[in-house]
């Protein structure tokens, strides 16, 4: 597939062959909101967050998964589409039980940073309150699955990278999961290396260390950035 031409807020831009509108956009200095997107991991759409206008349909797509076509027209931050963004975070903290003030990830969270970024300053959902109990039979990580986004950046970094593929969705809708193997507890999974690495590229609090504590959380998902070069080099050679 030859380099597409396509206009992104207005401006001419070009794509590279399988270069997404989230890919082309960063090249150009444009940020585009995402949660389940992550440089390293293959690319899902799940949350929605970098939905995207196409003109003059006005057909919504979601630029981590979408490649531009030859002509298109992309604007990335409309009052629609702000709109939008907000209304789905807002779904995604009444879905679960997010509260912040006692979380490990408290001010290094990513679902709270786009919060703050997309102006949410309220919930207009019925919290659905949840009772999912913690998992803490892992003799370093607690998995917390009312903190759960279902971005499952876990289940694509075990899968992909570490090639365990502990994680996995149970489930549909409202009664969709995280699970570790058959639904067994995280600590008597017999496929867990316990690398850490999904614990890592969990942007809320719902994967965090035992000793951590409230706000102390801090993740470094860039190791996967450090790997992708790493291979890149090898390849090279």
């Amino acid at each position: 597939m030859s380099v597409r031409t396509f206009t992104l807020n207005g401006q001419l831009v070009t794509a590279a062959p399988q270069q997404t509108i989230l890919e082309a956009a960063r090249e150009q200095g444009v940020e585009i909101p995402v949660l389940c997107q992550l440089d390293g991991l293959s690319p899902v759409g799940a949350c929605r967050l970098c939905l995207v206008e196409v003109v003059p349909t006005g057909r919504l797509v979601p630029a981590c998964t979408t490649l531009p076509q030859e002509g298109m027209e992309v604007l990335t931050h409309t009052e629609r589409l702000q709109r939008y963004r907000r209304t789905i975070l807002e779904l995604l903290f009444a879905e679960r039980n997010h509260v912040c003030a006692v979380c490990v990830s408290n001010g290094h969270c990513e679902l709270q940073t786009q919060a703050h970024a997309q102006g949410m300053t309220h919930v207009r959902f019925e919290y659905r309150c949840p009772s999912l109990p913690l998992d803490a039979t892992h003799e370093r990580f607690v998995h917390d699955p009312n903190r759960c986004i279902l971005c499952t950046r876990c289940v694509r970094v075990c899968d992909e990278v570490e090639g365990a593929h502990t994680w996995d969705i149970a489930g549909r809708g409202a009664l969709a999961r995280v699970i570790t193997d058959l639904a067994e507890p995280w600590g008597e999974s017999t496929s867990c290396t316990s690398c850490g690495k999904c614990v890592q590229v969990c942007p809320t609090g719902a994967l965090f260390d035992k000793h951590a504590t409230a706000g102390g959380m801090i993740k470094r998902p860039e190791f996967l950035r450090i790997l992708q070069h790493a291979r890149g080099r090898r390849h090279e050679h």
